[in-house]
């Protein structure tokens, strides 16, 4: 074996790889920002940028007005659908099917079950879109669709 491919700095040959890192580590952190209601010491900002970034700061800021967190994580199964590394920003698409069964809100006074719609998708489609700024992967834009998988 060459030192070349046991090298951690070797850029992957796979170009869906970091696309897919970059959607797992901003969940990692959204997960640890929905736990505490606050994206204070989290990477979240590292990870999620433009819109994908102000959406989860805002469900994070209405999980705190209304005094929730939540409990547990979502379990990821996301696939790059395409990655695009000649534009000027290079760009990745992947979709997931996001499954959050096990992603529960609780009160964060008495840690009660907050009572969610019955018929509220659990497992779902989630599409989403990374682009490569500053020589890193990062999350613009994340669209949980109302279709299940």
């Amino acid at each position: 074996m060459s030192e070349a491919s046991t090298s951690p700095a070797a850029p992957s040959a796979d170009p869906d790889e970091p696309v897919e890192a970059a959607y797992r580590k901003y969940w990692e952190e959204k997960v640890k920002a929905y736990a505490k209601a606050s994206v204070q010491g989290t990477d979240l900002k590292k990870y999620a940028v433009a819109e994908a970034l102000t959406t989860a700061e805002a469900e994070v800021q209405a999980l705190k007005e209304k005094g929730v967190v939540a409990t547990g994580s979502p379990v990821l199964a996301p696939k790059v659908t395409s990655v695009d590394t000649n534009r000027k920003v290079p760009r990745g698409t992947l979709s997931d099917c996001t499954d959050v069964s096990d992603w529960t809100l609780v009160q964060q006074s008495s840690g009660a079950d907050v009572t969610l719609p019955s018929d509220r998708l659990t497992k779902y489609v989630t599409e989403a879109v990374a682009e490569k700024w500053y020589g890193r992967w990062v999350i613009v834009k994340v669209t949980p669709e109302d279709r299940p998988c």
